[in-house]
């Protein structure tokens, strides 16, 4: 089973990566799909798990995409944040959560992660001295609105995907 759950986390890890590629960027806002391997991995293993797909995941992002850069793992930060906390969530659940236990979870660290960006936007700012309000703080709001539907989104659909793969994780 250890075998199982680290090439899982592996694969989650580069769904995460592939799925951060494929995002849309418009200026300071991102829209992107690539939270939903860290929700599996954490609603299927807890928040050891859901903190190294959100930790590597995201560090594999930044290292493509920018390089190892003094902000590098302020970035990396939210994602093993959404991890951790949906792991320990789905951990308290006994990883049985219902419809709106889910939907919590996931809307509340979308909330979480936005607010988490931001702030990480705002000290990267600083540091490399691009500081504009208007860019650090004005799309605070569509990104709330665009994290909350994904992550209404993810919470609908993550049940059809966890019972398939615990099945498939618990045949020997």
């Amino acid at each position: 089973m250890k075998v199982k759950r680290m090439v899982t986390n592996a694969m989650l890890i580069a769904m995460y990566v592939v799925l951060s590629l494929f995002s849309i960027n418009l200026g300071n806002m991102k829209i992107t799909l690539d939270s939903f391997p860290i929700i599996v991995g954490a609603a299927l293993f807890g928040p050891v798990d859901g903190l190294i797909i959100g930790f590597f995941g995201s560090f594999m992002n930044q290292l493509l995409l920018y390089g190892f850069t003094p902000t590098t793992l302020l970035w990396v930060t939210p994602a093993a944040v959404r991890g951790l906390l949906i792991g320990l969530y789905a951990k308290r659940r006994q990883f049985n959560m219902n419809f709106g236990q889910t939907q919590f979870i996931t809307i509340s660290t979308a909330l979480l992660v936005t607010f988490l960006n931001t702030g990480v936007m705002y000290l990267d700012s600083k540091i490399y001295d691009y500081y504009s309000f208007a860019y650090v703080f004005g799309a605070v709001l569509p990104r709330i609105f665009t994290g909350v539907l994904v992550a209404f989104v993810f919470g609908s659909i993550l049940p059809y995907v966890i019972k398939p793969v615990k099945s498939f994780l618990d045949r020997r």
